[in-house]
């Protein structure tokens, strides 16, 4: 009987993992969440972990009370998070959201432990410090991402890189799809919210919507796949059921193809390279009368350019693309900035010096953000890829 650890169990990707480990017959070994201890006390019942983690280490102390009758040890914090991740399991499934995936990560890489990734943060601000770590210690990545697990599956067989034209991403568009500049300035969270095909965690969801998450996985793909970013291209496609593609070098194309159901990617990481039936619906292409392809409005959804631009310079530029981000989407999702989220993030200045970066995220529509509500850090490139949540935005 195979063993995974969930990080990140309460959240939308964690659940739909827990359907696959019900169906599978896993063995869940450690589950993990930042603060629903609600959910996360059920999940710890009906399946008997060793250890659960909690991020919010008083909401973990109140946890432990609830769970006392039982076996599972509670624990707190980042540290507890990450000793999750070292248990000796087959695999980490991690889906925490955000830059505070990455230091789990990296545990269960020193651990040894393979790990099925749906935290994308992790290679978009730790790339060349997670692979390097991970092909030293004979780690798997697998990726968890609709995306990036078509490009895999399409790879399989391939002889190697060099037989590869470019990778090609599909995005469904998000909820703003054919808008313009001007049609966002007052959208709200409410609307951004509402992903036509995905169901997906409220973070995701607004990259979605400002397509700030296709330029994220952009980046995921150049580390998991090896591959320059001129040679990865996007293209809209709203119905969702190719997942992307890889073109090779005598022009032949292979894709994935399926229903939007984020529990068959899910599944292929836990289960590779076997297969077995899975709880999604069967894919019957005739009940699809059109499917269509088209380039992404790169003036209207601008962060897909500043992504390629931040993995074309490499060093520090992804981090700090990634935080800026993640900062602006959380003021967005709390109602303290106004449409300017919507309308993609631009840097007025992203600077490196020797051990220190700096990045700007500007607001394009927004009324000025309160004084209170900014933020200007400095911390070091060994700070930012071992954990630290604290980079440096300035609005």
């Amino acid at each position: 009987m195979k063993s995974m650890v969930i990080l990140g169990s309460t959240g939308s990707i964690g659940t739909q993992a827990l359907d696959v480990a019900r169906l599978r017959d896993f063995t869940v070994k450690a589950l993990t969440s930042n603060s629903n201890i609600d959910l996360l006390e059920k999940q710890i019942r009906e399946f008997k972990p060793e250890i659960a983690a909690v991020a919010d280490e008083n909401r973990a102390a109140e946890l432990r009370i609830k769970v006392a009758d039982t076996d599972t040890k509670v624990l707190g914090g980042e540290e507890g998070i990450c000793a999750a991740a070292q248990l000796d399991t087959d695999k980490v499934l991690n889906s925490i959201v955000g830059i505070a995936g990455l230091k789990p990560t990296l545990a269960a890489i020193e651990a040894g432990n393979d790990i099925a990734l749906a935290n994308k943060e992790t290679l978009v601000a730790g790339g060349e410090l997670v692979t390097t770590r991970a092909k030293e210690k004979g780690v798997a990545i697998l990726p968890v991402d609709s995306e990036h697990s078509a490009i895999f599956q399409s790879l399989q067989g391939s002889p190697g890189k060099q037989s590869v034209k470019r990778l090609i991403l599909t995005a469904s568009g998000g909820p703003f799809f054919g808008r313009t500049r001007d049609d966002l300035k007052d959208v709200t969270v409410e609307q951004a919210l509402k992903h036509p095909n995905w169901s997906m965690g409220a973070k995701i969801t607004i990259d979605s919507a400002t397509m700030m998450n296709k330029g994220l996985e952009l980046i995921e793909a150049a580390w998991l796949f090896d591959m320059p970013a001129d040679k990865i291209d996007i293209l809209v496609h709203r119905q969702s059921v190719v997942h992307s593609l890889v073109e090779y070098v005598d022009n032949s194309v292979i894709a994935q193809l399926g229903v939007p159901d984020m529990r068959v990617p899910i599944q292929y990481a836990l289960t590779y390279p076997e297969r077995y039936e899975s709880p999604a619906k069967q894919l019957r292409l005739e009940d699809w009368k059109t499917l269509t392809f088209e380039q992404p409005d790169y003036d209207t959804f601008s962060c897909i350019n500043l992504c390629r631009q931040a993995i074309t310079k490499g060093g520090i530029y992804p981090a700090s693309a990634n935080g800026a981000n993640e900062a602006a989407n959380k003021l967005f999702r709390d109602g303290k900035m106004k449409s300017s989220l919507i309308s993609p993030m631009q840097w007025r200045e992203c600077s490196i010096q020797p051990n220190f970066y700096r990045a700007t995220a500007l607001k394009t529509f927004s009324s000025p953000i309160p004084a209170q509500e900014k933020k200007c850090m400095r911390c070091s490139a060994a700070d930012i890829f071992t954990g630290r949540k604290d980079i440096l935005y300035v609005f």
